[in-house]
C-alpha cells in the first residue's frame, strides 16, 4: 500500500546567521499550529516558541508504504550497513528486515528480559565501527532482587545475522523498583565513541523524586564507555555520593535520543504525564527539572508537586506539547532527496498516532508538521536507512518506509 503526497512550500533567504548555525537560515512559510485541541493545563510557556509553533507542509512529493505488518511489538530500529534493518521486539527478540519488508530469523543467544508492562527488550544501536567489529548495544528491563531495572548489554552480530556472540551485560541501573513502568530506554553512540542511555524514573509518586537524586540512576541520561565504565570526561555533579556515569538529570520517561548529524549534539524527547511532553537539547551537567517543574499535570488532573513550570537551576524544554502526543523514538533526517527535511527532527507519537516533523534552527523549533496521520498507528521508533529513506515501526507490528516519490 503506497500513499503519495506533494504539499506547500518553504524558501531560503539571506537572513543573518545565528552564532551556533552554519547554514543559510531558511525562512519558513507557516500556517496555523497543527495542534487545535485546547490546553489541558492552562499553563503558559516561558518562551512563545516552546509550543504550538506554526505548521509546515512538505513541498517535495513523498510517499509512504507499509512494508510489513507481522512484527511483534517492535521497539527499536537501527540501519545495518548492508541495507537491512535491525529491529528489537519487546518480548525479547531481535531480527533483521530487508528494505522490502522481508523478515529474517529470530536472532539467537539474547539474554532474557523482564517483559512486563513497559519493560522488555528496548532501544538498540550499532557501534560506529560496526562494519569491522559488528558490535550491537541494547537496553532492556531486567528482573533483579527487589524488582526490576534498566540494563545495557552488548554482543557481536554473527556474519549470517542469526546469532549474537560474546554477549555481556555492561551496565545495570542501581535502583531496583517493584513496578513495570518508565524504564526509558534509548541508546545512542556519541562522536567520542561513548554510549548515552536514557533511563526512566519508574513513574510512581513514591519513586519519581529519584530523578533529582545524584546517587540514583533513575530519571537520568548516563554516559558510559562500550565496556560500561563512566566516561572520564563526564560532568561532575555535587555530592559525595554522585554517580560518575551521570550526564543529565531530572528526566521522567525519556524514550527518544538522537545525535544531530552536523553538530553531534544529543537531543532527547520524554513523556510528560497529562501534557508536558518535552524535546530537550542535552547539555552535560544540567538538570531538566522533573518532577519539580513540568508543563504537565497528573492524569487525575491534579498539579505536579507545587505546580510550577520554572525554577532557577533547572532547564526549560526547547519544545513541549499540551495536550500530550506521547513521544517515543526520534531521528534526524540527513538525506538529500527531500531538501526541506534536511536536519529536521522526526518524532514518533504514540498517543498522537502520527510522526511529527520539527524544523529546528538556532536550537529552536520553528515549525511542525504531522505525517502519516491517516494510518492511526502508535509510532514507536524511526530511523534513516543507508538508502536515505526513513523507516518507522509501530506498536501494532507495522514497518513503514517513507521516501521521495
Amino acid at each position: 500500500m503506497v500513499f503519495i503526497f506533494g504539499l506547500a512550500s518553504c524558501k531560503k533567504t539571506e537572513t543573518p546567521q545565528l552564532p551556533d548555525q552554519k547554514d543559510t537560515i531558511i525562512e519558513l512559510e507557516l500556517g496555523s499550529p497543527v495542534e487545535t485541541r485546547a490546553s489541558v493545563t492552562g499553563y503558559l510557556p516561558k518562551n512563545t516558541d516552546q509550543t504550538r509553533v506554526g505548521s509546515l507542509k512538505t513541498k517535495t512529493p513523498y510517499k509512504f508504504e507499509l512494508l510489513n505488518n507481522t512484527l511483534s511489538s517492535p521497539w527499536g530500529i537501527a540501519p545495518l550497513p548492508n541495507g537491512k534493518l535491525l529491529i528489537s521486539e519487546k518480548s525479547g527478540s531481535m531480527l533483521t528486515v530487508t528494505p522490502e519488508g522481508i523478515l529474517g530469523p529470530k536472532i539467537s543467544n539474547i539474554p532474557s528480559v523482564y517483559a512486563s508492562g513497559q519493560g522488555g527488550l528496548l532501544g538498540l544501536c550499532l557501534d560506529a565501527n560496526f562494519e569491522s567489529n559488528r558490535m550491537v548495544y541494547w537496553a532492556f528491563a531486567e528482573s533483579v532482587t527487589g524488582g526490576s531495572i534498566t540494563s545495557v548489554a552488548k554482543g557481536r552480530l554473527s556474519e549470517n545475522e542469526d546469532n549474537l556472540e560474546s554477549i555481556s551485560v555492561i551496565y545495570r541501573s542501581n535502583t531496583p523498583y517493584n513496578g513495570n513502568l518508565h524504564y526509558g530506554a534509548r541508546i545512542v553512540m556519541d562522536n567520542t565513541g561513548n554510549l548515552l542511555v536514557s533511563i526512566g524514573e519508574r513513574s510512581n509518586a513514591d519513586i519519581r523524586m529519584s530523578a533529582q537524586s545524584v546517587s540514583s540512576s533513575l530519571g537520568k541520561v548516563i554516559r558510559i564507555s562500550t565496556d560500561g565504565i563512566a566516561a572520564s570526561d563526564n560532568p561532575k555533579f555535587s555530592g559525595s555520593d554522585a554517580l560518575n556515569e551521570l550526564y543529565t538529570i531530572g528526566h521522567r520517561n525519556p524514550q527518544g535520543l538522537a545525535k544531530h548529524p552536523e553538530t553531534g549534539d544529543i537531543w532527547l524527547c520524554e513523556f510528560g504525564p497529562k501534557a508536558g511532553d518535552e524535546i530537550n537539547l542535552l547539555v552535560p551537567g544540567k538538570n531538566y527539572g522533573w518532577p519539580v517543574i513540568s508543563y504537565g499535570i497528573e492524569y487525575s488532573g491534579q498539579k505536579i508537586g507545587d505546580g510550577i513550570q520554572e525554577k532557577e537551576g533547572m532547564e526549560q524544554p526547547v519544545y513541549y506539547w499540551d495536550p500530550a502526543i506521547s513521544p517515543s523514538g526520534i531521528t534526524f533526517y540527513k538525506g538529500n532527496s527531500i531538501p526541506e527535511w534536511k536536519n529536521n527532527l522526526f518524532v514518533c507519537a504514540l498517543g498522537g498516532t502520527h510522526i511529527a516533523r520539527l524544523h529546528i534552527q538556532g536550537n529552536k523549533v520553528m515549525g511542525e508538521e504531522r505525517l502519516l496521520t491517516s494510518e492511526n498507528q502508535r509510532f514507536r521508533d524511526i530511523t534513516q536507512g543507508v538508502d536515505g529513506n526513513l523507516y518507522a515501526i509501530t506498536d501494532a507490528g507495522r514497518l513503514y518506509q517513507i521516501k521521495k516519490e
